[in-house]
């Protein structure tokens, strides 16, 4: 590449050098950046040339913080995530579940590069993939891909489905699987596809368990239930993605439990007290094993009140689970 566009690509590189090494206990001197345009890039300047683009940038926008005196140099003080931001991220791809051990780490090492590589160090220090319960579809990306474009063009999707076996290969089912796309839903840390099916109507797939994914011609069964608002709603009705007939149905609960309560259902649910212990609340919930083992998993500090339907199949399934004792 001749000098002259070198030259032109100089305010470029120190960017670059800024946003990778620079930090607020680790200043960038002039001379450091002189030496690395030298070194890595045939650019030679003075001091004054340097002064300069950093200015230039700093009217552009970019907060580079210049700290004078012998010690001092140029950091970027603030970056498109903040150190906390990021932190977050990574706690988000590392309980992801549907993401492979394999992409979990490119995304970690993206979300790396948004940082200094000081700071980039020490959340690598904090990161263990290994050993977690990850996907082992590595198509998970394409997938996601493939139903985003189905949405966008109104279109259905065919697709094979499969589970694991006990051998721990992948068994498929014995037909392809058509459906109309309406959102994606992470859920006990799984990402699922919520959907119209022409057989169960709406109903949900888990996204790492499908396999060659591809676009019909025929445009999607129109879903109400799918459709703007509804979709949120229907999701927040499931437990664990498990489908089921949407009841109203009333609970008593240990003041223990409303931390729980809240974290399923939200802040809006309504709390009333009931004596000194407890309190009641309804909620519109799917009726399903998952719902029921939920509540039967707090014992004696949760009960169903109404409607009796839902009480009569918490109590088969607790009779059918004792009988195998």
């Amino acid at each position: 590449m001749p000098k002259s566009d070198n030259q032109k690509l100089k305010i470029f590189y120190i960017l670059d050098y800024l946003k990778q090494y620079s930090h607020q206990e680790h200043p960038v001197r002039a001379a450091e950046l002189m030496n690395m345009l030298e070194r890595q890039h045939n650019i030679s300047c003075d001091r004054k040339t340097v002064y300069s683009d950093i200015t230039a940038l700093q009217d552009y926008g970019v907060d580079i913080v210049s700290i004078p005196g012998k010690n001092g140099g140029y950091y970027i003080a603030s970056r498109n995530f903040e150190l906390p931001e990021l932190k977050l991220l990574i706690d988000a791809v590392l309980s992801s579940r549907f993401l492979t051990e394999k992409k979990s780490r490119e995304l970690i090492e993206k979300l790396c590069r948004e940082c200094s590589v000081h700071d980039a160090q020490l959340m690598r220090r904090d990161v263990l993939v290994s050993g977690r319960v990850k996907s082992m579809n590595e198509t998970i990306y394409y997938n996601v891909d493939a139903i985003q474009d189905a949405i966008g063009q109104n279109r259905q999707i065919v697709f094979r489905y499969f589970d694991w076996g006990i051998d721990g290969q992948r068994k498929y089912r014995d037909r392809d699987y058509q459906a109309s796309p309406y959102g994606l839903c992470q859920d006990n840390e799984n990402c699922y596809l919520l959907a119209h099916s022409p057989r169960h109507g709406a109903t949900s797939y888990r996204v790492d368990r499908m396999q060659d994914i591809r676009l019909t011609e025929e445009t999607r069964t129109p879903c109400p239930e799918l459709t703007g608002k509804a979709l949120t709603e229907h999701a927040n009705k499931l437990f664990q993605m498990f489908a089921g007939d949407t009841t109203a149905v009333k609970l008593r609960f240990h003041r223990s439990l409303t931390n729980a309560v809240m974290d399923k259902f939200g802040r809006d649910t309504m709390l009333i007290p009931d004596g000194e212990d407890h309190f009641v609340f309804t909620v519109n919930v799917a009726v399903s094993p998952m719902f029921l083992s939920w509540v039967i998993g707090f014992g004696w500090k949760a009960k169903i009140l109404h409607p009796q339907s839902v009480i009569d199949a918490c109590r088969d399934m607790c009779r059918e689970a004792l009988e195998q004792y």
